[in-house]
């Protein structure tokens, strides 16, 4: 079964008016936001196809995932303000 994707709109509902204006306003928070969907989508894919994967390289695709999750989440945060 396909694990579901992890927006940031739907990781953060609270903040999808920020994340909107934000893809549209800032270059580098829609790469940044590219970045991460990139990152979920191959590890969603590693996950579904059982490849195997190194431990290491895939915590650190997880770590990485991880912190653009919260420097884009401090970012909507701030924008919101």
């Amino acid at each position: 079964m396909a694990s579901a994707s992890r927006t940031l709109e739907t990781e953060f509902p609270d903040l999808a008016d920020s994340i909107r204006h934000l893809i549209q306003d800032s270059i580098q928070f829609k790469s940044d936001r590219d970045n991460y969907h990139k990152l979920d989508k191959t590890i969603r894919g590693l996950e579904e196809r059982g490849v195997a994967t190194d431990d290491d390289h895939f915590k650190e695709l997880k770590t990485q995932r991880a912190r653009l999750k919260d420097q884009l989440y401090q970012t909507a945060k701030n924008h919101q303000s």
